[in-house]
């Protein structure tokens, strides 16, 4: 009989200490508890570790060594285990080809779609495709090809593997003679000694006939026509031996199914391939189908405060990647030409001038050498431009260290050739319901499953699409206006189209139902959050419809306002009620009290965790006594409404004009010296303003980073801060030798105080001896690791330490010197605790302890690997080492959803942190969706009121207070219900406290963007 509990005996995975649990099976559980308490570990390292590794063992010794096994965890026992998926945030694709379509599959039902039912239309004048008889294509040769030599030849392989020899012999007894083999041709006797590549593509086209094209041989002609299509399935290549360019080369492809009559616009059988970006058959062939290209940016190369005398163009200065006598008077000679002088400002130059020395002026230029006001020379010169001299030495370089210089000056940029829709213009000529594949993916998850339902229902809004008709135009088509597309699928398309497009929407409704319907489907995967991803897998996941199985899941509600939890908690369910379990790491309150079951860790984080508080259902846990997370549930404890709000310093930070992605022209207000929370549903807005359009301007203003901001008008009173600082939630080091004391600095302090002992002055050892990352000092065997790596083929790689130095990292000789009876190992394997009190007669290291234990790491051990520390942990050991520099009051720092991975106490720790970085003077701006947070902040800006194309505007703005009697703003509503938050009455307008405002329209004229 199947076990109907899931139970864990003896796990003792990094900090658990002999953990037995029994949870309920087909139910929707939720393990909390602090930050460092144990969670993950229980969850990920011990019981998704172990179900994967058992199935994983069931396979062959072939088998397994093709996948990265996991170690097995220390755990005694796990009864009750199904096999598992892991559906964490740390698995988001990095590859620019993967979108939200694609990781969906979406994508794959549209492409299938189109090739389908799609209608081909001309891309240059837009009129429909119809198919091409072979009198109409003998007819056209002959019209537009009178007298010209000609080879037809019939396409029998395109882009194919294999070796070919069996069709090579069978076109030799057929008759023919002569075949083209990869755009070679050959005698079929020679073609059939070729060795082809088996696992490489080839083209095969036999040759039909070799003629000239005149009207007198029209008969035979045709019947070679006729044979080319018969032979080449629809379609026929001619090659014009001379009928190209300057006597060159020159072919025609011709369809006996598609081609435009007016102007022979072709189109190749319709694939799923060929509406693929990933493929070349579908792919723009200037960009490869990324749909941008890297190139170099005026902005980036030209400093616009300078003139070009003080070294306005960065890479010819003498800082820059090149430079000296020859370009400057070359740009001498180009200023006397054009009438222009090299020691204005950049911005104050003509933009012909400005055009001509970037790009050049196109053509030679005559310059005159005077010397006494007499000519002494003159002769003809020529300018290539700046950004053309970059891209030719950018191409000719063999130096990397070049290439990363002149990279340094280049940007993404849609591709010129496809608009950056990624499709060659002929297949965006394909139209479904009016659209062509690529504006089709340009809709949200909302209006895409609107659009597809009214297609297959055959009642499309036209209204609705719009919009859509005029973007994602590729290549020649942005210059033709369509005639007349068919927006109806006819009787035979609509019974194809029917189970594509029932497969779409299935897929589109757990999207929405994951609160994710802002997303565009040709959203790159790389720009979504990992919340963000992780839904995405989710919804997939639902869609599969898999039963029997244990889903673990790392807090699925980050990046979700309140208002959309309840559609993500009703997922979740869902899932459990198809016949899984659920075990979901989670701080958010809704999600536990919507458990079935509740796990507390605790009581305490790191070496102080590590124990099962306690278990039952949310009630049980919230009526526990001893349960830390049930004091915060019954509100026995919790985080304090501020009894004032601070004024600031009077003075703000304006944005004027922001508008991009889905922005709408919004304009915000940022009183400094204050805590200013940015908040609004998933996809209002929130990142494209603060990290695209804020940060981005002040990093290049303040700390002179290479960014390009998003399009903005302006932004006013940049003249009250000296720097900005972003505070994000990743890695302090990518491998085991970063850790917390290195990052913060103490660690070199730690090294210097036993360089000051009297047995490392007696041996003459220096601050580097005490490294474990450089010679002499470290462990040469292990390189200072402290453990030893051992492959094992196909069974996972295993860790063991170091057989010299048992995991100290450092050899003999530098262990024998020590500070207070503890060698230098020994002080990193303290907790942050303990080191706080080792070094308590220290004041610098003392100071930096304090730091770390006050943001909530007392627990950590100051060596922790960075590999081995949370989103959370990170971040919080970024703060402290923020707050243990020495403040000007005019910093600007943002932190992008800092409570990620926190529970209610380490939220708690972290407001006060964080109100000890705003006391110094400074600025913060927070984008978050805690209430705890928001009803902490001076200020609040709501954007919204949806997601997507219905976001993008400015809700609210004000106190909490304020913005709890806000009547249409979504996070005034959940402010309501916050105990200590009293809805108020919005104050006049004042400079010290902007008033309380809603969306307004956006203005029709704006001056040009000077971020764009």
């Amino acid at each position: 009989m199947q076990n109907q509990n899931l139970v864990v005996r003896g796990a003792r995975e990094h900090n658990l200490k002999n953990v037995t649990v029994e949870l309920p099976r087909d139910q929707f559980v939720v393990i909390t508890g602090v930050s460092g308490s144990g969670k993950s570990t229980l969850a990920f390292d011990t019981i998704y570790a172990e179900g994967q590794r058992r199935y994983v063992e069931s396979l062959s010794a072939y088998a397994r060594q093709f996948l990265g096994l996991m170690e097995k965890p220390d755990v005694e026992a796990i009864e009750g285990l199904s096999p598992a998926i892991s559906i964490d945030q740390k698995t988001t694709s990095h590859n620019p080809r993967s979108t939200v379509g694609t990781v969906t599959e979406i994508h794959d039902y549209l492409r299938l779609l189109y090739a389908r039912v799609g209608t081909p239309y001309c891309p240059i004048c837009g009129r429909k495709i119809e198919k091409q008889s072979p009198s109409e294509i003998t007819g056209r040769l002959l019209g537009s090809f009178a007298d010209a030599r000609a080879i037809l030849l019939a396409p029998v392989v395109r882009g194919r593997k294999g070796e070919y020899r069996k069709l090579l012999a069978d076109l030799r007894r057929e008759g023919f003679a002569r075949v083209r083999v990869d755009g070679t041709l050959y005698e079929l006797e020679e073609a059939e000694k070729l060795k082809l590549e088996k696992f490489e593509k080839h083209d095969v086209d036999v040759v039909v006939d070799r003629v000239t094209l005149r009207d007198s041989d029209r008969s035979r002609i045709a019947e070679s026509v006729e044979l080319g299509l018969r032979r080449g399935e629809g379609l026929l290549r001619v090659l014009l031996p001379e009928g190209g360019e300057g006597g060159g080369p020159h072919e025609e492809l011709f369809s006996e199914k598609f081609a435009c009559p007016e102007h022979g616009s072709v189109l190749e059988e319709l694939e799923p391939r060929s509406f693929s970006f990933n493929n070349p058959y579908g792919a723009c062939g200037d960009c490869a189908g990324l749909g941008h290209k890297n190139e170099f940016s005026p902005e980036l190369i030209v400093d616009e405060k300078l003139s070009i005398a003080e070294g306005a163009i960065l890479p010819w200065s003498k800082k820059g990647t090149g430079g000296g006598v020859y370009y400057w008077d070359k740009l001498k000679a180009l200023a006397e030409h054009l009438e222009f002088d090299l020691k204005v400002p950049w911005r104050d130059l003509p933009e012909a001038a400005k055009k001509a020395i970037l790009e050049g002026p196109g053509e030679p230029f005559e310059v005159v050498y005077r010397r006494g006001g007499k000519e002494t020379m003159r002769f003809m010169t020529e300018f290539e431009g700046v950004i053309t001299n970059l891209e030719r030495r950018y191409a000719d370089t063999e130096s990397e260290f070049m290439r990363e210089k002149l990279e340094e000056l280049m940007e993404l940029r849609p591709c010129p050739t496809c608009g950056g829709t990624r499709y060659k213009p002929e297949i965006l000529a394909v139209r479904v319901g009016g659209l062509n594949i690529s504006q089709a993916s340009g809709m949200s998850v909302l209006e895409a499953d609107r659009y597809f339902g009214q297609l297959r229902e055959g009642e499309l809004d036209h209204a609705a699409i719009a919009p859509y008709l005029e973007g994602h135009l590729g290549g020649t088509a942005k210059a033709h206006a369509p005639r007349r597309y068919e927006y109806a699928l006819n009787e035979f398309g609509a019974a194809v189209a029917a189970p594509i497009l029932g497969a779409i929407r299935t897929r589109l409704k757990f999207l929405v139902d994951v609160g994710l319907d802002y997303l565009s489907l040709d959203r790159t995967a790389n720009t979504l959050s990992g919340g963000e991803a992780q839904r995405i897998r989710l919804a997939t996941q639902v869609g599969s419809g898999l039963t029997g199985v244990l889903y673990v899941l790392d807090e699925p509600s980050i990046g979700l306002h309140p208002k959309d939890n309840h559609r993500l908690i009703g997922t979740l369910k869902h899932l459990r009620d198809l016949g899984n379990t659920l075990l979901v790491v989670e701080h958010d309150e809704d999600t536990m009290m919507e458990a079935d079951y509740l796990v507390d860790m605790g009581p305490g984080a790191g070496v102080h965790g590590g124990e099962v508080v306690a278990v039952g259902t949310p009630g049980e846990v919230r009526d526990n006594p001893q349960s830390l997370t049930g004091r915060y549930l019954r509100g026995e404890v919790k985080i304090e409404v501020p009894t004032s709000r601070r004024r600031g310093n009077g003075k703000r930070l304006r944005v004027v004009g922001a508008r991009e992605h889905n922005l709408q022209n919004v304009d915000i207000d940022l009183p400094l010296g204050t805590m200013t929370v940015v908040t609004g549903p998933s996809g209002s807005g929130k990142s494209t303003l603060i990290h695209d359009i804020l940060h981005a301007t002040l990093a290049r203003e303040l700390n002179r980073a290479k960014t390009t901001p998003g399009r903005f008008d302006r932004i006013e009173g940049m003249e009250h801060l000296d720097k900005v600082i972003e505070i994000d939630q990743s890695p302090i080091g990518r491998t085991p030798r970063s850790n917390p004391a290195t990052y913060t600095g103490v660690f070199t302090e730690i090294r210097d105080l036993f360089t000051r002992t009297p047995e490392a002055r007696r041996r003459g050892y220096q601050s580097g001896r005490f490294s474990f990352n450089v010679k002499g000092g470290r462990c040469e065997h292990c390189k200072g690791d402290g453990v030893m790596k051992i492959e094992m083929n196909f069974l996972p790689d295993i860790y063991v330490p170091c057989e010299v130095c048992k995991g100290a990292r450092y050899n003999r000789e530098t262990l024998e010197v020590k500070y207070n009876g503890k060698t230098i190992s020994e002080v990193l394997d303290l907790t942050v605790e303990d080191a706080h009190a080792f070094f308590e007669n220290i004041p610098g290291i003392e100071r930096k302890m304090s730091l770390l234990r006050d943001v909530g790491l007392g627990y950590m051990r100051v060596g922790q690997p960075s590999t081995t520390l949370s989103g959370g942990e990170a971040q919080r050991i970024k703060l402290a080492s923020e707050l243990s520099k020495r403040a000007t009051g005019k910093t600007i720092y943002i932190l992008d959803e800092p409570t990620t991975g926190l529970h209610f106490e380490d939220v708690r720790k972290l407001m006060e942190v964080l109100a000890r970085l705003v006391e110094g003077g400074n600025t913060l701006v927070v984008i978050e969706h805690n209430l705890d947070v928001m009803k902490c902040a001076d200020h609040i800006i709501d954007l919204g009121p949806e997601g997507g194309v219905r976001g993008g505007t400015v809700v609210a703005t004000g106190t909490p207070e304020q913005l709890a009697a806000h009547p249409t703003s979504h996070t005034g509503e959940y402010l309501r219900r916050v105990p200590g938050i009293v809805p108020a009455a919005p104050p006049a307008a004042s400079k010290a406290e902007p008033e309380l405002v809603s969306a307004a329209p956006a203005r029709k004229s704006r001056k040009k963007a000077v971020g764009a």
